[in-house]
C-alpha cells in the first residue's frame, strides 16, 4: 500500500517573501486592507525648480499634512470612514483607517519660503523653488 506525503521543497520563508514581494508590486492599492500604504512618487527637475507628484486618489486636500524640518520635506495623510446601518433587528457599524507617511531629503539650493502644494485629480503636485545661485566672479589674490 502506498501513501501519498505532501513534500515542501521551498523553505516557509521563501513562500512569504514570495508573495509579499508580489503582493506588493502588483496587488498594492493605495489603501491596502492591512492599513498600510503604497504611494507612487514622480521627481523631475527644470531650471528653476524641483517638482514632486505623488499618487493618491480618493483624499480630499484636507487630509493631507505637509511639514518641513531641517531640509527634510515629510508628506503624511490619514483618511477615516465610518458608516452605520440601522434597522429594526441590527445595527451594523464599520469603521476603515488608512495613512501613509513619505519623507523626501531636500537639495541645499531650495527655496524653502517659496514651496506651493497643490492637490487635482488624485495627484498632490509639489513645487519645489531652486534658489539663484549668485555669480561668483573670478578674482586674483597677490601674494604678499
Amino acid at each position: 500500500m502506498r501513501t501519498l506525503v505532501q513534500y515542501n521543497q521551498l523553505p516557509s520563508f521563501f513562500d512569504q517573501f514570495v508573495n509579499r514581494e508580489f503582493n506588493r508590486h502588483f496587488n498594492a492599492p493605495v489603501f491596502g486592507k492591512e492599513g498600510y500604504t503604497t504611494v507612487p512618487a514622480n521627481i523631475s527637475e527644470d531650471e528653476t525648480a524641483y517638482h514632486l507628484e505623488l499618487a493618491a486618489p480618493g483624499l480630499k486636500k484636507e487630509d493631507f499634512e505637509i511639514k518641513l524640518n531641517n531640509n527634510q520635506l515629510t508628506i503624511s495623510a490619514k483618511q477615516e470612514q465610518k458608516s452605520e446601518e440601522k434597522t429594526e433587528k441590527y445595527t451594523r457599524k464599520e469603521f476603515s483607517y488608512s495613512s501613509f507617511e513619505r519623507s523626501f531629503r531636500l537639495p541645499k539650493n531650495v527655496n524653502t519660503e517659496q514651496i506651493q502644494a497643490a492637490y487635482t485629480d488624485g495627484i498632490l503636485k509639489i513645487d519645489l523653488p531652486k534658489v539663484e545661485k549668485p555669480v561668483v566672479e573670478p578674482k586674483q589674490i597677490a601674494v604678499a
